[in-house]
């Protein structure tokens, strides 16, 4: 059944307002989907944190005008659907790349990251590296465990040297490690306290 120029409108406005926001998608396309497995699909997208649609070419295009994701729906053809999202694209490929692989009904067709088209092989690729939330774990990781090192050090070295020096001051370290320092001087001037004693034989001969 046709559509009516307003229900077109509506549409792309409609998509076009879902689309707004999207910084990156993935196209792809199907055959002899079941609405039990459409249903799936959607689950899992959802789950990713995206959204979904089966396009119209020419209202897709229309509705991307201006959105991050314009590029990747321009001059399709065929069956075309869209997975996009405003969050983690690793994310959503991880999860369409999942669910495709037990569904050979839906295959790629490309996909975009804040404007740039990846193709299928890139897709896969994106699919394989640590999402956001991953990546900001081990960051924190780094940052903290420096510091939570740090501090536990620090705290320690106040009761830790409060502990040697008790110890030192009941072995009498300190007290030993003074006594050189009072005895270098004697050292030191002998040799010229001796002076005399040297030129002796001198003036004897």
């Amino acid at each position: 059944m046709a559509l009516s120029r307003s229900s077109k409108s509506d549409k792309v406005k409609k998509l076009a307002s879902e689309l707004e926001s999207s910084t990156s998608a993935i196209i792809g396309t199907f055959t002899g989907l079941t609405a039990s497995k459409d249903f799936e699909l959607r689950k899992t997208i959802r789950g990713a944190g995206g959204h979904y649609h089966v396009l119209k070419n020419k209202l897709a295009a229309r509705a991307g005008e201006g959105t991050k994701i314009e590029a990747a729906l321009k001059g399709l053809k065929g069956v075309s659907s869209v997975a996009f999202t405003s969050g983690d694209p690793v994310a959503l490929a991880k999860a369409l790349s999942t669910w495709v692989k037990e569904n050979s009904e839906f295959t790629f067709k490309l996909g975009i990251i804040d404007g740039k088209v990846i193709n299928v092989k890139e897709i896969g690729d994106l699919a394989t590296m640590p999402g956001k939330e991953e990546l900001y774990a081990k960051l924190l990781f780094l940052i903290n465990s420096p510091a939570q090192r740090l501090a536990t050090v620090i705290n320690a070295t106040g009761r830790d040297l409060a502990v040697v020096v008790n110890q030192g001051v009941e072995k009498g370290k300190f007290a030993g490690a003074a006594a050189p320092a009072t005895e270098a001087a004697p050292a030191v001037e002998a040799p010229a306290a001796e002076a005399p004693a040297a030129e002796a034989p001198a003036s004897e001969a």
